[in-house]
């Protein structure tokens, strides 16, 4: 669907939305003052009124176009604020992850030069406050929430939020020729946003997004999804990754569609209920959850409620195919029986799922849509900013990630030789291309600009015919791109074979009793897996099979456990080559976090973090005796 209005650039989009949606009341966005209370909204006007008294006080701080401006602190309509009254100004917006450590924010604040910190909480503040004696650039830090520790407040370079809006309202009058003159000189190769890569190793390196990069992937994304104004979205993935930047965020705004704010990530399952959103754009974890939910569901059921869920996920699985018919009656049915508690669970309203950020198991695709929740996956990188590719709606192919988006060219080149073995443009489709695997290179305006302060490490995934190298692995499977794994990622066994660990992990996840793994495999003669079982799943297995024990650790090395999980992998394996087949494992007590360093903030998975960290562990694991090579 079109967007709403037109635009070049993010302050483009800002002044004609307003102009919009002006003395209307549409409401613009909404957020939850206590959890125990309803959602309140915030229209266009009064989203516009306060834009404009923070971009008042930006200017009065002597912040202008080109300056650095960070904010550290959860999704809320202040992040928000925050990013179009820099925008409108033409500043650029840094943002950090909230659960960074002081050391790492230090070192992006440092490193973008950033003038004004921002910041959510008392725990963001305390942050903040540790940090500001190392970063000189830092005139001023702001405060979303007054902390409950009042010490914080006596720094005279701290200030609250609700100060600062007040104060820029008094300076409206003062700076209204200059906010305008500011607000339309800003060009599209102008910088909008360093956006920092968490990455699994080494130094966070700011990737420059200009105002171009943004509105392209934002325009091309309406070309391929249907959103509108009548479109309401659960905000929850982190504003500070550009998959939620731009999905959940630009690409709302763009469509008139109302933001709501979700409490926090672990309150999810809840706002989307109060919420009732049309349009979730997740990562493959909640679905993974919400499937896994179900089956504990069902295998705690009696004989007749499994037959029937069974006999459901056939039907529904039927009715996907196109199947009609009696097929249609029984779906009715099965909706009644077993789907619609699924959809209810979602808010009942939701016509639109987007994935991204990892790759989408495909049973779980085929689970959901089956249920008649189809998922519609995406592809990209921070420095695609980010969208490379999307699943057609209602022409899915789950285990792909669909067709590269109008304007873009996806180009695999060949790992042994380096020559482009297939290359194909968003322009291009209809089209059955299929070819070999190899690199994926992105070639379009949706390239980064490069890598802040970083020309060396530009010029290494830049090359000189501008092809930006993605690092991923993947091919094309009749026009659809479709994702092997990471090329830093391969483990080469002791026969020389290369092995990617990506979809074997994906295929032990969709086991009911496995949460988290990691494949292991480098230089030996067989694959390992380090396994974090769902621990609900266990006790329930437990329960049903009189399996006694007194702590949850006991289930790690119970006989019983340990045949349960042989069993699950032994099914699992009959769909891997021999070579890829997982024949020891290790289940672990405690599950990846970002917190304890094994996950990003994206939640993907530190591989070197997590071998270091069991590095005692998997010396058993190859050490064993007798095992199978």
């Amino acid at each position: 669907m079109p967007v709403q209005v037109d635009f070049d650039t993010i302050p483009e989009l800002f002044l004609n939305l307003t102009e919009k949606y002006k003395l209307t009341g549409k409401t613009a966005f909404a957020y939850k003052p206590e959890s125990s209370k309803p959602y309140e909204t915030i229209d266009w006007d009064t989203f516009t009124e306060d834009v404009y008294a923070l971009a008042a006080y930006y200017l009065d701080m002597g912040v202008g176009k080109g300056d650095r401006v960070a904010i550290l602190s959860e999704n809320r309509y202040e992040w928000s604020l925050m990013d179009i009254a820099a925008q409108l100004i033409g500043a650029v917006n840094v943002s950090l992850y909230s659960t960074l450590p002081v050391n790492q924010c230090e070192y992006i604040l440092k490193d973008s030069g950033s003038k004004l910190f921002l910041v959510s909480t008392g725990i963001q503040l305390k942050k903040a406050i540790e940090a500001k004696p190392n970063c000189h650039d830092i005139l001023q830090v702001i405060a979303f929430d007054e902390p409950k520790v009042a010490s914080l407040m006596e720094h005279e370079y701290v200030v609250l939020f609700r100060d600062v809006i007040e104060k820029g309202k008094t300076l409206q009058k003062k700076y209204e020729k200059k906010l305008a003159a500011e607000s339309v000189s800003v060009t599209r190769d102008d910088l909008a946003t360093l956006i920092y890569t968490s990455g699994t190793t080494g130094e966070p390196k700011g990737v420059m997004l200009t105002h171009n990069n943004i509105v392209s992937n934002v325009k091309a994304a309406h070309q391929v999804l249907t959103i509108g104004d009548n479109d309401r979205t659960l905000s929850f993935l982190p504003l500070c990754h550009s998959f939620e930047r731009i999905g959940g965020y630009y690409a709302m705004l763009a469509a008139g569609a109302e933001i709501y704010y979700a409490e926090s990530v672990d309150t999810v399952s809840k706002n989307l209920v109060e919420a009732k959103p049309t349009v979730v754009v997740s990562v493959p974890r909640l679905f993974e959850k919400i499937y896994n939910l179900i089956l504990k569901s069902v295998e705690e059921g009696n004989d007749t409620k499994k037959k029937i869920f069974n006999w459901s996920l056939n039907v529904g699985k039927k009715h996907a195919a196109g199947k009609r018919g009696l097929v249609s009656l029984q779906k009715i049915l099965a909706d009644k029986l077993v789907f619609d508690k699924l959809k209810q669970r979602t808010g009942g309203r939701v016509s639109l799922f987007v994935s991204g950020g990892a790759a989408l198991p495909a049973e779980i695709g085929t689970f959901f849509e089956s249920a008649g929740l189809k998922i519609t996956e995406g592809y990209g990188l921070t420095e695609t900013t980010p969208v490379i590719s999307v699943n057609p709606f209602g022409r899915e192919r789950y285990g792909t990630v669909g067709y590269i988006i109008p304007g873009v060219t996806v180009a695999i080149q060949s790992v042994e030789n380096n020559t482009i073995i297939g290359e194909l443009s968003g322009d291009d489709y209809p089209s059955n291309l299929t070819t070999g695997s190899g690199e994926i290179l992105c070639k379009g305006p949706n390239v980064m600009k490069g890598y802040w302060r970083k020309e060396k490490a530009t010029k290494e995934v830049i090359d000189e015919d501008g092809w930006f190298h993605t690092g991923d692995i993947g091919r094309f499977v009749d026009g659809y791109l479709q994702i092997t794994d990471r090329l830093k990622h391969m483990i080469v066994n002791a026969g020389g074979k290369n092995i990617y660990p990506g979809p074997i992990e994906d295929s032990l996840k969709s086991s009911m009793y496995i949460d988290q793994c990691v494949i292991l495999g480098e230089g030996q003669t067989y694959m390992a897996a380090l396994i974090v079982p769902d621990f609900d799943m266990l006790k329930s297995h437990t329960a049903q099979n009189q399996i006694s024990y007194n702590e949850q650790s006991e289930l790690l090395s119970h006989p019983d456990i340990l045949k349960l999980f042989d069993k699950e992998l032994k099914e699992l394996n009959k769909n891997l080559a021999s070579h890829e087949k997982v024949r020891q494992f290790r289940l672990l007590p405690e599950a990846f976090t970002v917190e304890t360093g094994e996950l990003t903030p994206t939640l993907k998975v530190k591989r070197r973090i997590i071998e270091e960290r069991y590095k005692e562990l998997i010396g058993q694991i190859y050490k064993e005796a007798g095992a199978e090579a």
